[in-house]
C-alpha cells in the first residue's frame, strides 16, 4: 500500500511539475523582438478649447469613407487578429460587447438619426452582430420539412464603409482651421438574393470623442515602417484616410445624391471641398 501510495505521489508531481515547466515556458515567449506597450497605455491627446465667440466661420459635413480604396485599406484588415491588431470594426465590436466602454446610438425608424438621441441596449446591438435565420430541411427518414434556426454572426469583412459627421471651422483666436469629427456609424452593403445591391445602410451611430479612448489604444498597420505604429485615433486625427463628401449642411437638408448621380455627384463634392478650402483661404488678411 505504502509502494502504492509512494507510486502516485510520484506521478502527480511529475505532471505538477511538467504543467509548471510548460506555463514557464509559455510565459517566456514574446513574439518579436521588444514588448509593445506604447499605444497600448497611450494617452488620448485632448482637444484644444473652443470658444463659441472665437468660430468666425463653421459648417457641417457628412463624409464616406470606402474601405475598398487603397488608403483606407488600414481600417478594414487584418481580417482575423494577427500580432495583436484588429480592424477597426473588430475593436468596436470588442468595445460595444465585451468591455462596454462606448455607447451605440439608433439610427432610428427612418434609418436616417445621427444625432446621438437614442442609445441603444447592449441585446439590441447584439440583434445587429447576431441575425437568427430559420431554413427548412426535408427529413430524409420521414420526408417531413424540419425548420432549422440558426444564428449568423455579422462579420468584420461585411463592413465596407464608414459613414462620419463632422463640423469644420475656423477659429480666429488661433487664426487656425479646425476639422472635428463628431460620429461615426460602419455601413453595411444590402444584399439581395447574395447579391450585392451597391446600397447601404447604417448599422448605428457611435459619438466619436468618445471613441478615441478605446482607438488610442489599437495599432493600425503602417506601411512604411512597422517599429512606427499609429493608432486608429492618430490615423483619424491626422486625416490619414480617402473620403467622400455626401452632403452639407443645407437648408433642404438633403444629400448630393438627392440632385446629383454618378460622375456628377463626385464633381460636387469636389467642388464642396474646393469651396470650403476656399473659404478658409479668404478669412486670411494680410
Amino acid at each position: 500500500m505504502k509502494i502504492l501510495t509512494s507510486l502516485i505521489t510520484s506521478a502527480l508531481t511529475a505532471v505538477t511539475v511538467l504543467c509548471i515547466s510548460q506555463d514557464a515556458t509559455a510565459q517566456t515567449v514574446l513574439d518579436g523582438a521588444w514588448i509593445k506597450e506604447h499605444n497600448k497605455t497611450k494617452k488620448v491627446v485632448q482637444y484644444p478649447f473652443i470658444r463659441e465667440a472665437d468660430v468666425m466661420w463653421a459648417r457641417r459635413v457628412w463624409q464616406d469613407i470606402n474601405l475598398r480604396e487603397k488608403m483606407n485599406l488600414p481600417l478594414y484588415y487584418p481580417l482575423d487578429e494577427s500580432n495583436g491588431m484588429k480592424n477597426l470594426f473588430s475593436v468596436i465590436r470588442d468595445a460595444l460587447l465585451v468591455e462596454g466602454s462606448i455607447t451605440a446610438y439608433s439610427v432610428g425608424i427612418s434609418g436616417q438619426e445621427d444625432d446621438f438621441r437614442t442609445p441603444m441596449l447592449v441585446s439590441d446591438v447584439k440583434a445587429i452582430y447576431e441575425n437568427v435565420d430559420t431554413t427548412s430541411t426535408m427529413d430524409p427518414d420521414t420526408g417531413e420539412m424540419i425548420e432549422r434556426i440558426q444564428t449568423i454572426e455579422l462579420e468584420s469583412d461585411e463592413i465596407t464603409q464608414y459613414r462620419i459627421k463632422e463640423d469644420w471651422f475656423f477659429d480666429r483666436q488661433r487664426s487656425e482651421r479646425y476639422i472635428r469629427i463628431i460620429g461615426i456609424a460602419p455601413m453595411k452593403e444590402r444584399m439581395d438574393e447574395g447579391e450585392p445591391t451597391g446600397a447601404f445602410e447604417t448599422l448605428f451611430w457611435l459619438y466619436f470623442p468618445e471613441c478615441r479612448y478605446v482607438f488610442a489604444n489599437w495599432d493600425s498597420f503602417n506601411r512604411m515602417n512597422d517599429a512606427e505604429r499609429r493608432s486608429f485615433d492618430d490615423l483619424f486625427q491626422k486625416r490619414m484616410f480617402a473620403s467622400t463628401i455626401i452632403k452639407e449642411s443645407n437648408v433642404y437638408n438633403r444629400p448630393i445624391s438627392d440632385t446629383h448621380r454618378g460622375i456628377d455627384a463626385l464633381l460636387k463634392a469636389e467642388e464642396i471641398k474646393e469651396q470650403l478650402f476656399v473659404l478658409e483661404h479668404d478669412l486670411w488678411s494680410f
